[in-house]
């Protein structure tokens, strides 16, 4: 993407910065085990501030004095990791990427950062205690604290968790190219569709999405059929799926970092049983709702709670519940999540917002007739209302079952 999205990202970030702050953030830990310089796994809030995509390096943002300073240090060229995992970014490369222009080597770090924190009362960092970058945290705080006793440190992750939940324009577009890609993967699944085992179908995705140019998964797939797909974690993806068995596709790519995050569930003989389908126009009704409920001002858990509505009255009405309340036991989780450089992005239950992207996937999980159900697409909150980003996955039972059908007569 261009620079100017990343530019934007920071500003954003340091609107939100109290005065007389800075915010450090380190891109992720290098250690002996990435031989292979796995670049996809940085720290993300450090890609969505700089487009920057390597270990190593830091990004000090600065708000004193009515007045910002971004510096980056970077690793200089080593001539034994360029022959092992290539050569990190130039300065110039970087500041193509990033538009940091204050651009300088990670061996002035030490000396450089308390001449840039002088005057500073607040220092920012992205305290994440499951990942490597809480252990370069805590190590460089206790150095803070030693020049600077009274200093504040503060949680930046607050700040993100602000600044992600709404995207830019150029964010957007990144997770509708994922979108297509993951698109173009479902399509080769169908073409193939078939009984087989569950990993068989999942690979037709893998080819697709590879081929189309994703730059990783957004989370492992599920491809569950039958009973299999009533748990809402499987990754196994190892059994026979059956002549008869739903499968339930729960698979996304990224692009660039950025996710998409669909679900899909089709009969693998290419028809529903009466059953499968007045269960599945249950869900697929329900996602309708859930986004006809989706504007800016509602919250994920007020959209969960209109589909539980919704589903009391609808399996009541099919016989599959005679107390309301027993909804639980064929659903059992949240029909929205935000989405952007993680499949789960940064959040928290507060209002929607522009701009926020967020899933619909309702579903029913019904272990006792082997059937699981989930349709989910990736939506934009828009200033009044929502659009979907994914309107050209197939989807509806007539759609599914003649697409199969054209594929079946033409082998």
């Amino acid at each position: 993407m261009d620079k100017t999205v990343f530019i934007k990202n920071r500003n954003k970030i340091i609107n939100l910065m109290e005065d007389d702050s800075a915010f450090i953030l380190f891109s992720r830990k290098s250690t002996k085990d990435d031989i292979y310089n796995i670049k996809y796994n940085v720290n993300r809030n450090f890609y969505y501030i700089s487009g920057i995509l390597e270990y190593g390096d830091i990004i000090v943002l600065i708000k004193s004095n009515n007045k910002n300073n971004e510096v980056i240090f970077i690793k200089p060229f080593d001539e034994l990791e360029a022959k092992w995992v290539g050569s990190p970014f130039t300065k110039e490369e970087i500041n193509e990427f990033s538009g940091i222009n204050d651009i300088r080597y990670i061996s002035a770090f030490n000396k450089d950062i308390f001449k840039l924190l002088d005057g500073i009362d607040n220092v920012y960092f992205d305290v994440n205690t499951d990942s490597d970058d809480a252990r370069c945290n805590e190590a460089f705080i206790d150095k803070i604290y030693e020049k600077y006793p009274n200093i504040n440190i503060v949680n930046g992750r607050e700040l993100f968790k602000i600044a992600r939940s709404s995207k830019e324009k150029e964010e957007i577009e990144e997770i509708e190219k994922a979108i297509e890609i993951t698109n173009k993967g479902i399509l080769n699944i169908l073409d193939h569709i078939g009984s087989m085992y569950e990993y068989q179908l999942e690979s037709y995705f893998d080819q697709a999405i590879k081929y189309y140019g994703a730059t990783g998964y957004a989370f492992p797939t599920i491809a569950a059929s039958g009973k299999n797909a009533t748990c809402l974690h499987y990754i196994d993806n190892n059994s026979y799926a059956k002549d008869g068995d739903l499968i339930l596709f729960d698979l996304g790519c990224s692009l660039n970092m950025y996710c998409s995050d669909i679900s899909r569930t089709f009969p693998i003989n290419g028809k529903f049983s009466e059953r499968q389908k007045e269960l599945y126009n249950i869900v697929l009704n329900g996602q309708q709702l859930v986004f006809n409920n989706i504007k800016p001002g509602r919250t994920t858990k007020e959209l969960n709670n209109i589909l539980i509505n919704y589903y009391e009255k609808e399996l009541m009405r099919i016989g599959l519940i005679k107390d309301p309340k027993d909804v639980k036991k064929y659903y059992y989780h949240g029909v929205s999540h935000h989405i952007g450089l993680d499949c789960h992005d940064l959040c928290e239950n507060t209002e929607l917002k522009p701009g926020a992207i967020i899933s619909n996937e309702p579903g029913l999980y019904i272990p006792e007739e082997g059937i699981g159900i989930r349709i989910e697409d990736d939506v934009l909150v828009t200033e009044d209302g929502a659009r979907w980003l994914s309107p050209q996955i197939i989807k509806t039972v007539d759609d599914i079952e003649e697409y199969i059908r054209r594929k079946k007569g033409n082998e």
